[in-house]
């Protein structure tokens, strides 16, 4: 059982939230830490500094944070890191929001759920499902063990896929996200998408984005996923779906696969138009564009002498800077990257 308690809902904090471009935000990606149990090199460096114990905010400090959001309209909250299930406790976070899944009328989240890096499924799933958490995202490159563990700077690969297997066996459905990095694992897209589709599993491409100093230029391995279809519609049929999980991924059906193939493509089209998420990190940052630097501070609104009010003050700020788009680039040897810090600091 959480030990997280239950708040009320401050009054008069029900306006939904609503960008200056008319874009109205119901999608939160909540971070609950920047530390990892993997070290893939396109996200963070092996040596990578993380964040003070004392500066993440604690789980209570994460629910209440989430209701205040839920209050202004949110309906779908995605929990992330870093690797979120190296958290301690953060089931009892999972079990908190799992109260508020499925609750008529004002203040109801419709859908509670997870990207994760699957190391620490086997010991998690079941407790995930049993909160209300019907669905995970996991990020799986490559197949290969040689690979994996190159890439991760992990020998974790075991792990990940008994973390698969017993997500499944929890009743969640399961999406691979898998990032195209050219000559890395660009030969082995076509199989990673068969394997994924044969376990009953959909996959989503992404295209690298240029987020915090790695050991590498990204340059090197940046593969537009425009390359990527060509290469996929000369084995299979690609037909354009309508399907959709809230986020950027368009999708298509593969007619021999039967499986969905969803493609994020923040380089090669941007889709930021529709954008509806917000991205908070496990410091209280909110960050309204993920390649922005705009942010306002939640943690200083929760933690001063009004929080439900400076809280919702805040939120109002942070529609106010929300950007029309992001402009990553990452067609220049040696640039900077569009944002120091790194994709684990924000939340995938």
């Amino acid at each position: 059982m959480s030990r997280i308690r239950d708040v009320l809902t401050p009054e008069g904090s029900s306006r939904p939230l609503v960008d200056t471009f008319q874009r109205r935000v119901s999608y939160l990606r909540l971070s609950v830490t920047d530390r990892c149990d993997l070290r893939c090199s396109y996200c963070m460096p092996e040596r990578m500094q993380f964040l003070p114990r004392k500066e993440v905010l604690s789980l209570e400090e994460l629910y209440k944070l989430s209701l205040g959001f839920i209050a202004r309209g949110v309906t779908k909250i995605r929990v992330t890191g870093g690797e979120p299930l190296v958290r301690r406790d953060i089931i009892e976070l999972f079990q908190a929001l799992g109260r508020k899944l499925g609750e008529k009328g004002h203040g109801g989240l419709e859908e509670l759920t997870l990207t994760t890096n699957g190391t620490q499924l086997p010991s998690h799933a079941e407790a995930l499902a049993q909160a209300g958490v019907r669905r995970v995202n996991v990020s799986l490159d490559t197949l290969d063990p040689a690979r994996f563990a190159e890439l991760s700077r992990r020998d974790a690969l075991p792990q990940v896929l008994e973390g698969i297997a017993a997500a499944s066996a929890a009743g969640l459905k399961v999406k691979i996200n898998a990032v195209a990095l050219k000559g890395i694992n660009e030969d082995e897209i076509p199989d990673l998408i068969a394997w994924a589709h044969g376990q009953g599993h959909d996959i989503t491409l992404i295209e690298v984005m240029p987020l915090g100093d790695v050991e590498e230029d990204r340059v090197d391995h940046y593969l537009p996923l425009s390359q990527v279809r060509e290469i996929l519609e000369r084995r299979w049929t690609l037909t354009p779906s309508a399907e959709t999980t809230g986020g950027p991924a368009r999708y298509d059906r593969i007619e021999e696969t039967g499986g969905l193939l969803g493609m994020i493509t923040p380089l090669t089209n941007n889709f930021c138009s529709g954008c509806n998420r917000l991205r908070v990190t496990a410091t209280g940052q909110l960050y309204p564009c993920l390649g922005g630097g705009e942010r306002v501070d939640l943690r200083a609104a929760l933690r001063s002498d009004n929080p439900e009010a400076n809280l919702q003050q805040t939120l109002n700020e942070a529609m106010t800077i929300k950007p029309e788009r992001h402009h990553f680039d990452i067609s220049q040897r040696g640039a900077a990257p569009a944002q120091p810090r790194h994709m684990s600091v924000t939340g995938g």
